[in-house]
């Protein structure tokens, strides 16, 4: 298994991958007004949230056609404030013009940090959670939902504890489950994974500011590619989404705007996946205007 550096404007590198050549996408973009990376053309410093919506729906219309048909979209994007206090809902307004853009918004998952960073605020709650949108190409996508099932939380079927009479029990036609008991039955006491993701933040020592922990990732990945396909990030940032294909045997391409982030990359890459072997990772690098 391999990584792919494409280093430049993502808006300009994505356009030399080959159509179709990518499974599926998992990336998280700056967020709105939030920090300076220091590089002239990086987004998230827009004057207005309209035009930090604009700039994504440009980035992930040069996403689409490197997708497969049946390719995925997996956004994580977190909130900001603006004046007079305002939260700005940012999440939700780049979800929504990428479904004007002709995106298929399939669901919001939430990301549940039970160690998110403190806070001093006395005149609302602390947050404590971000937004994972699953958008696809098409209304028919890979989605691979065992490779994501989730221990049940109970020996019933529903796994609620409630037990239905027999006139509200989901039967197909023949008399055989379906629906939550077909779900359970079968699958030694696994249930399909709820849209509610508990995963604790992980500190990086490296110099990149934002990282999503591998524990994030994975399930995306896992779902949204099959082992041996290729999964892109836009965003390359520390290099976590490379790491975790490489660690389940997916390949990977990445785009990074800052070159001086190419050497925490293969750090990054490397301590995800264990310390491979030097032939089990290759380096791509590729400069843009």
């Amino acid at each position: 298994m391999s990584y792919e550096l494409l280093i430049g404007d993502c808006r300009e590198s994505l356009r030399t991958l080959p159509a179709g050549s990518v499974n599926c996408c998992v990336t998280s973009p700056p967020y709105f007004n939030l920090r300076d990376y220091g590089h002239e053309g990086q987004i998230g410093l827009e004057q207005t949230p309209s035009e930090f919506v604009e700039s994504l729906v440009r980035v992930f219309r040069e996403v689409r056609p490197a997708l497969r048909d049946d390719g995925t979209l997996w956004l994580n994007l977190g909130d900001s404030y603006g004046k007079g206090k305002q939260l700005l809902g940012m999440p939700w307004r780049v979800a929504f013009a990428l479904q004007d853009d002709g995106w298929t918004l399939r669901q919001e998952i939430v990301w549940n940090k039970p160690n998110c960073m403190p806070s001093s605020v006395t005149d609302r709650c602390v947050s404590s959670h971000e937004h994972l949108f699953l958008l696809a190409k098409n209304q028919r996508y890979y989605f691979d939902h065992k490779a994501i099932q989730e221990d049940a939380v109970s020996s019933h079927p529903s796994g609620n504890g409630f037990k239905r009479p027999a006139r509200l029990s989901y039967r197909n036609a023949d008399g055989t489950a379906r629906g939550n008991d077909q779900q359970w039955k079968g699958v030694g006491g696994k249930r399909n994974r709820r849209d509610v993701w508990t995963v604790p933040v992980r500190p990086y020592k490296g110099a990149h500011f934002a990282t999503f922990p591998p524990d994030l990732i994975e399930p995306c990945i896992l779902a949204g590619c099959p082992e041996g396909g290729t999964v892109l990030d836009p965003f390359g940032g520390s290099g976590t989404t490379a790491g975790v294909a490489l660690a389940n045997k997916r390949r990977a391409i990445l785009c990074e705007l800052n070159p001086e982030y190419a050497d925490l990359i293969d750090d990054r890459v490397r301590s995800i996946v264990g310390e491979p072997e030097e032939e089990q990772i290759d380096l791509f690098e590729g400069a843009f205007a």
